[in-house]
């Protein structure tokens, strides 16, 4: 027998963001003994404790944190079926993480040829590194995301979408790198624990047990950049991410062997795709396929 009823998700999910069972019960229209009742009835089912007492405040408890990662992907998936069901047009939010790369140079048009197919879909956006977005959607906090070389998949879907070609960047003058060895006592500029590309260039140094003085960890492509460009350290970023960085000429470009210099870009997500995000990897399928077999990528 179903121990778990989406009445039972929402009022959790309710007294969690009230804050509080009254405010619950008042967001609820219901008396706050009957919150309480539904609560304790709840816990009892599962089997544990959702929430536990400190001073007058209801906290989590670990099992609660859990549950509410699903009980948020429990109730948005049960309004976008309403939605579905009862209206012959798509919409209500699709989350979506992306790498900064991405969002800033690959899903603009993408984005927008969805917007046009698709107007009342709000695609909410957001960035972070591979790292990142993974753990954001093992916890149900996104729908999907792009994501780069190496991951480890760990049950996810996944799509290739975009190949990306990676660069180093020095400081303009900089001396040939012909090997990871030339770079020894360097510091490099890159995103923080959990990015691909961070990974790749420490892996090709590793090669020639070249180990960096210094990892100065930065927020955005133009900060590394920046960094590189004042000599302060080197970087890799995607060859995309220069054609239409401010500070392109600023800085000087490296051809990276083979095997460190091709990189893809991959959608991931949990278990069968909603709807929204249906028209999304069929969209990606079909405007994708162009940029991940381009080869026009050289400097």
């Amino acid at each position: 027998m179903r121990t778990i009823t989406l009445e039972d998700v929402l009022i959790f999910r309710t007294v969690v963001r009230e804050g509080g069972i009254h405010r619950a019960a008042n967001a609820l229209n219901r008396v706050p003994s009957n919150v309480t009742t539904r609560i304790k009835r709840f816990e009892a089912r599962l089997g544990c404790a959702l929430f536990q007492r400190q001073g007058r405040q209801l906290v989590l408890t670990g099992a609660g944190r859990r549950l509410l990662g699903h009980a948020d992907a429990l109730l948005d998936l049960a309004d976008e079926i309403e939605r579905d069901m009862t209206s012959r047009e798509l919409s209500g939010p699709l989350r979506l993480g992306s790498l900064e790369s991405a969002a800033a140079v690959r899903l603009p048009d993408v984005l927008s040829g969805f917007h046009r197919q698709y107007p009342d879909i709000l695609v909410d956006l957001c960035t972070g590194s591979t790292g990142v977005l993974l753990e954001r959607l093992r916890e149900y906090r996104i729908d999907a995301a792009l994501v780069s070389e190496p991951f480890d998949p760990g049950g996810l879907n996944v799509l290739p979408v975009f190949r990306e070609k990676l660069v180093l960047v020095t400081a303009q003058g900089h001396a040939p790198v012909s090997s990871p060895a030339v770079l020894q006592g360097r510091a490099i500029a890159a995103f923080s624990q959990g990015c691909s590309y961070r990974h790749i260039l420490l892996e090709w140094l590793s090669t020639e047990a070249v180990v960096p003085r210094r990892i100065m960890e930065l927020g955005s492509y133009h900060a590394i950049l920046a960094c590189v460009a004042a000599g302060a350290a080197v970087g890799v970023v995607p060859l995309s991410v220069l054609e239409t960085a401010v500070c392109r000429e600023a800085v000087q470009l490296h051809a990276l062997p083979d095997r460190w210099a091709y990189n893809c870009t991959h959608l991931v997500w949990r278990g069968a795709p909603g709807v929204t995000l249906q028209k999304l990897i069929a969209l990606l399928e079909k405007t994708g396929r162009s940029a991940f077999y381009d080869d026009t990528d050289t400097f």
